[in-house]
This record gives structure tokens, sequence and C-alpha cells, in this order.
């Protein structure tokens, strides 16, 4: 597979700074695999992402975007000699997409690809912004051919909405990832759901191994475990906005974390993933 806006406050962090580094950012020239991953989004999630300045990175749910999908209506079509501009709409948002011309094409009709206003397309490409203003530099725009492409887009940017705020769903046989007597999955008619996964608020609460730590670092740890898989952990200012604490307060947690040997640095000192 390949996710919802993000608003509120997180202690003043931005997504490139870190209660341990102060202001500095990742270490320059490193680049994530996840950073390469193609994700679904709507227009809205593009408007909305975080971006500390013009040329850094953008952030959907606190994790870095690059390269994004979206399927959405062609409201109209500006072709040009270099590139072909198209302002689209998926109903969140409105956005200009463009197209470098291929020089190889006889036409302008073959670099539209069959494209016409009014119609359907799937949009691929990466994130720009230029004069201020944030737009998709396409590699691909084709046209959708199948009605259903427009609902499997929007259900795959739910879910993938919902893993990065609230973790996976269990796999089945998986131990119950809830708190206290809370069952795994919810039962409505006789039948079974994993829908309850998604409303658990830790994954650690019953663990006697946590028992000794502050509540700050409990809050920390449970917000870090209950965190989808990834070589590059979890952000600090993801754990910043979950937690609504100040930063001295989160970096000493993170420290009484580190020292205890509960969670590690990742690919900075910005990044934190759990131990074991």
């Amino acid at each position: 597979m390949y996710g919802n806006d993000y608003s509120g406050g997180g202690g003043g962090f931005m997504p490139n700074s870190s209660p341990r580094m102060g202001s500095q950012g990742s270490p320059g020239g490193e680049r994530r695999a996840a950073t390469q991953s193609l994700r679904p989004v709507t227009i809205k999630q593009i408007l909305g992402a975080e971006q500390a300045h013009a040329d850094a990175e953008s952030y959907i749910d606190s994790v870095e975007v690059t390269q994004v999908t979206v399927v959405a209506s062609v409201i109209s079509i500006q072709s040009q000699t270099t590139n072909s501009m198209y302002y689209i709409d998926d109903g969140t948002g409105r956005i200009e997409a463009r197209l470098w011309t291929d020089s190889s094409a006889e036409d302008d009709d073959s670099n539209l690809n069959g494209v016409k206003e009014g119609t359907y397309v799937r949009v691929t490409g990466v994130l720009k912004n230029f004069s201020n203003k944030r737009y998709i530099n396409a590699n691909s725009v084709r046209p959708c051919t199948d009605a259903h492409e427009l609902y499997f887009h929007m259900m795959e940017v739910m879910y993938v909405s919902l893993v990065h705020q609230r973790g996976p769903p269990p796999r089945p046989g998986e131990e119950n990832r809830q708190n206290g007597s809370l069952a795994a999955t919810a039962t409505n008619g006789g039948a079974t759901s994993n829908y309850s996964a998604y409303t658990s608020t830790s994954k650690t609460g019953a663990n006697d191994q946590y028992a000794g730590l502050s509540a700050l670092a409990r809050r920390i740890i449970d917000f870090v475990v209950a965190q989808p898989p990834s070589e590059e952990g979890t952000h600090v200012a993801a754990i910043a906005r979950h937690v609504q604490s100040d930063a001295a307060s989160i970096s000493t947690a993170l420290d009484e974390l580190m020292d205890n040997g509960h969670v590690f640095s990742t690919i900075d000192e910005s990044h934190f993933s759990a131990s074991g």
C-alpha cells in the first residue's frame, strides 16, 4: 500500500527541529527510502503539508513526503511549448500539476495522452514550490478508465492516514494491542472487526517494564510503540504534538527513556524508535 490532515500545536517544534539538536536538521545528504515511496494523498493534504521553508521537505502526518499520487477532475488544461499545466480538483481542494513536454512527441495531442477537461485523471509526481505556491511536478498524468479508481484511491488515502496516525491494525493471532480489558476486536451482530484497533490509545498499557517511568516518559513510549514500524522511527515533532509539552520536558523524558534502554535514536537525533 502506499495519509489526513494535521492541525494543532506541538511544544514549538518544527518538523526539522529537535530538542536534542537545537535548530539543526537532518545530516546533509542523508536520504531515507521512505521519502522515495509513492504516497496517495488528497489535494487538501498537499496544500496543508508542513514545511519549515520553501526549500525544506514537506511533511504529512509527520512523515516526509516527496512523491505523491492524486486522483482528481481536470478543470482546465494550458498547453505551452515546454510543458502542459493541468488545474485539477478532487473535491478537497485545487492545485496545479505541471507535466513537461516530451520533445520526441510529434504533436501537442500526444503529450496530453488523451486527457481532456472535465475528465478524471491520476496524477503522479513530486511536490514543489515556486513563488510561495505549491504544485505537483508531474511525471505522469493519465486518464482514469475505471470509475472505481476514485473510490479506491480515497480508501487508500484513509487507510494510510490511519496507519500513520494510530498504527497498523493487528494481524490475525497478534496479541492484544489495547489497554486494560478492551478487546482487540469489536463485535457487532455476531461479526468481529479489527476496527477497534484504531481506537487504541496505547500498546503498552499494562506492561510493567514501563512502570517506573515518569508520566511524560510513559506517554512518549506509549506513543512511540504505537507507531507503524519504520527504519526512520518517530520524529520528535510528532511526539511533541501528541504529548503537548515543552521542549525541555520532552528532552528530559527522552533522556530518561534512552538511559533506561526503552528508545534509541535512528537516522538522526530527531527520530526515535522503541527498543525490542
